[in-house]
C-alpha cells in the first residue's frame, strides 16, 4: 500500500476497499464492457484526486481498492463513479436499458466499504508506550533552557 501523502496542511492515508455489483448480480463485466468500466474507473478516480492501487472487474462485481484524499467522500466517490458508469455504460449500449435487464437502473443500491489501515498491534503499541515517549521527550525540554 501507499505511504503517507501530504497537501498543504494534511498529511494522510485513507486507504479503502471498495466492493460494487450490477443490478440483481448479472454477469454482465465481461469483454467490451469490462475494458470500458476498468478504464473508466481509473480515469474518474483520477479525475477525483484518487488514486487506484487495485482494481478488478469480475463478471458480477467489482474491487477496488483506492486511496481517497480527505477533501473526497467515499459516498461521494461512489456516487460519482455508479453515476458516470451508468450513464457511459447506457449511452454505449442501448440494448441494456431494455428488460429482463435494469430499465435507468445499471448498478445495486449498495456498496460494500472496508478501511484498510496500518496493523491493529502496531496500534496498541504505540498507544501503549506514546506516554512513555512523551514523557522522555517532556523530560529532554526542560533540562534544555534558554536563559540560564
Amino acid at each position: 500500500m501507499s505511504k503517507y501523502k501530504q497537501q498543504s496542511h494534511v498529511v494522510w492515508k485513507c486507504d479503502y476497499h471498495i466492493v460494487w455489483c450490477p443490478k440483481y448480480r448479472f454477469r454482465i463485466l465481461t469483454g467490451i464492457v469490462k475494458d470500458l468500466v476498468e478504464q473508466d474507473v481509473r480515469m474518474l478516480c483520477e479525475w477525483k484526486g484518487c488514486d487506484v492501487e487495485e482494481l478488478n472487474v469480475q463478471p458480477d462485481h467489482i474491487h477496488l481498492l483506492v486511496s481517497i484524499p480527505p477533501r473526497v467522500s467515499v459516498s461521494e466517490l461512489m456516487g460519482t463513479l455508479k453515476g458516470k458508469l451508468a450513464i457511459k455504460l447506457f449511452k454505449s449500449y442501448p440494448q441494456l436499458k431494455q428488460k429482463p435487464y435494469w430499465g435507468n437502473h445499471f448498478w445495486s443500491r449498495g456498496y460494500f466499504v472496508n478501511t484498510v489501515g496500518l496493523n491493529e498491534d502496531m496500534i496498541r503499541r504505540y498507544v501503549r508506550y506514546q506516554e512513555e515517549q512523551d514523557k522522555k521527550e517532556e523530560t529532554k525540554s526542560q533540562n534544555f533552557t534558554l536563559f540560564d
